[in-house]
């Protein structure tokens, strides 16, 4: 990506992330930016290819955190590093994560090959461990990283009571 492209995208994200989405128009954008609206039209196409390129960036992100995880070999690891991926977010990536989390809730269901491989994987972990039924405590590890998300990333909770629990429920450490 090119500067100015970049610092559209930046200010695409910031706007979006605090404002929302249907809020924000491209003249805003580009205002922040510091770049016309018609290069906005050049580089992305719509605010919608804007906010797509976001989404994309999301996705990419996302499915590196998941496959590392999912090669991890040791199950207890693998569980682990999945149950502790909510809590490894960096607050700069707050605005990020508030928007594509947004966006997962408000716009579509993210079902990806990525996330399908990280719930096997998940699964998979369970069985070696031998849980009665590891398909469903892969779905619940997904939906407590979910739910841990929310709450720091909505709530600015303090995550490490919740971080102690989970490792005690799962016998990690």
């Amino acid at each position: 990506m090119t500067e100015k492209q970049q610092n559209i995208f930046n200010a695409a994200l910031e706007l979006f992330s605090s404002e929302g989405v249907d809020a924000t128009s491209t003249s805003k954008i580009a205002k922040r930016a510091g770049v016309s609206e018609g290069l906005i039209f050049r580089h992305f196409k719509n605010k919608e290819g804007l906010l797509q390129a976001i989404l994309e960036e999301g996705l990419n992100k996302g499915e590196a955190y998941f496959r590392e995880i999912a090669s991890e070999e040791n199950p207890k690891k693998r569980i682990l590093s999945a149950l502790q991926l909510p809590f490894s977010i960096s607050p700069n990536e707050y605005p990020f994560w508030r928007l594509f989390y947004t966006l997962k809730w408000q716009r579509c269901n993210i079902e990806t090959e990525g996330v399908m491989d990280f719930r096997t994987s998940l699964s998979d972990a369970f069985t070696q461990l031998k849980y009665t039924n590891p398909e469903a405590e892969a779905r619940l590890v997904e939906a407590i990283i979910d739910g841990v998300a929310t709450e720091i990333l909505i709530k600015n909770l303090d995550p490490q009571p919740l971080l102690q629990c989970l490792l005690d429920k799962y016998k990690l450490k």
